[in-house]
């Protein structure tokens, strides 16, 4: 064979390259890719190592990076510390969980559909919506697909409305989501820390097909939620929400400020940070979006002894049944990080979920006034938060993380990435894992930097 992975003999192969006009594989490419666009070099890779070498290679490697395990954490923006009970990995990782692909046969993935249809409900019940699909890759992608739901709702508008308060990396995904339509993507100010409603006001209009708000905001601050969903529906405009789901322990659900699509990013909810994160789109709306969902639903069914069953529902959605006219191209995705997601949801319950929140909220409590006990003007903005702050730094945000981490903390994202004047800004967090004891020496070490 050509390829040991690819089981196509060379028999099959020269019939195949007969079908299509061509001596060679290689003819088949070089018709299609420009000669000085063609890679002709070797990849210049090792000898092949033994299992025991390649350990010990990638365990140096390993050994190199700094995690939250040795090192305190204090960073946010999106990927945050969380505890995650040890069940859930020993649950998540069972053969027939992890084996598991998308089950197009329900008969034989009852486990799993069930699996999913437990992650949809959980997750309705938590954001107090009607609808949830059964995962998408992440938060920022969930934007992605709800602005599309958002546009074929409103067929007739092409403006959409994004406050600068809202993460940047989903800012910048709605950006090239957009780029090839003829659609306007509008970014509505901050002021204080939180979108500006004047600006808001004077932005939204008879052509806003949806006005995007991050609840709480990228900067930790708690926006006016039920005022925004006010503008953008007496505009006949639908409202985004983005929350953070452990919020939802003490914040009203986006539900409750009647929120037409409420999306959020899942790490939080037993998955790992891993150099960037497990990550998990989390995807609800209202039922009478929910020809326009992206990826799967699951449902209930009978068969014909009218035993109670779960199966993929209202698939002439997706992109295995209509091809170019699906609503997405979601496939199996993060499902296996949906089931993690589950697991946790379950162990924790409503109580567990509401601990974890009041005891971010607190240590964050803490920590604020800790900094403002030796820098009063350090609180970058005074709007109430949830788990995250900004704190203003007499040095380079970058600095400032550079010393905290030769003092075993990770101090918080420098935020110097979003443009001028916000280089000496730094976006710290504490979550429920922080110690008293860890939140007081960490404000000792940023002490000489405010």
């Amino acid at each position: 064979m050509t390829n040991p992975f690819i089981l196509a003999t060379p028999a099959e192969e020269k019939e195949m390259l007969a079908a299509c006009g061509a001596e060679s594989i290689d003819q088949i490419f070089s018709d299609q890719i420009p000669a000085e666009y063609a890679w002709n070099k070797t990849f210049g890779l090792p000898p092949a190592l033994s299992e025991l070498e390649i350990q010990r290679e990638l365990g140096a490697l390993a050994a190199t990076n700094r995690n939250s395990t040795d090192t305190v954490s204090f960073l946010g923006g999106g990927i945050y510390d969380h505890f995650c009970p040890a069940a859930v990995g020993a649950i998540a990782n069972r053969s027939e969980f992890v084996t598991s692909y998308t089950p197009y046969q329900p008969e034989a993935s009852q486990g799993t559909l069930q699996a999913f249809f437990e992650f949809q409900s959980l997750v309705t019940r938590l954001f107090a919506t009607d609808v949830s699909n059964a995962s998408l890759y992440d938060g920022a992608t969930a934007l992605g697909e709800s602005l599309f739901m958002a546009l074929g709702a409103r067929p007739d508008r092409s403006t959409i409305l994004v406050s600068e308060t809202v993460h940047p990396d989903s800012r910048a995904l709605a950006a090239t989501y957009l780029k090839h339509f003829d659609v306007k993507l509008v970014t509505v100010p901050q002021s204080g820390g939180t979108t500006d409603l004047a600006q808001l006001k004077e932005a939204i209009g008879p052509d806003t097909a949806a006005v995007v708000l991050q609840h709480p905001n990228y900067f930790g601050c708690l926006e006016e939620a039920e005022e925004v969903a006010k503008l953008a529906h007496e505009a006949g405009a639908l409202l985004i929400s983005i929350c953070d789901p452990i919020s939802l322990g003490l914040l009203a659900p986006p539900g409750e400020y009647d929120a037409d699509i409420a999306i959020a990013e899942g790490q939080c909810l037993g998955l790992r940070e891993f150099g960037g994160g497990e990550t998990l789109g989390l995807f609800t709306c209202k039922k009478e979006h929910v020809r326009r969902v992206p990826g799967r639903l699951v449902g209930i069914a009978k068969d014909k002894y009218d035993r109670q069953g779960f199966v993929l529902t209202l698939q002439t959605r997706e992109q295995h049944i209509r091809r170019d006219k699906a609503t997405s191209n979601i496939c199996t995705n993060h499902a296996h990080n949906a089931l993690r997601a589950t697991i946790f949801l379950c162990l924790m319950g409503p109580q567990g979920m509401e601990h974890v929140a009041r005891m971010s909220a607190r240590n964050t409590a803490r920590l604020r006034d800790a900094i403002v006990s030796k820098a009063p003007k350090a609180i970058a903005f005074e709007a109430p938060c949830f788990k995250e702050f900004v704190v203003r730094t007499k040095l380079p945000a970058i600095e400032v993380c550079r010393r905290a981490l030769e003092k075993n903390f990770f101090a918080g994202v420098p935020l110097g990435h979003l443009g001028p004047g916000f280089e000496n800004h730094l976006l710290v967090c504490a979550t429920e894992k922080r110690t008293d004891a860890e939140i007081d020496q960490f404000s000792e070490v940023l002490a000489p930097c405010l």
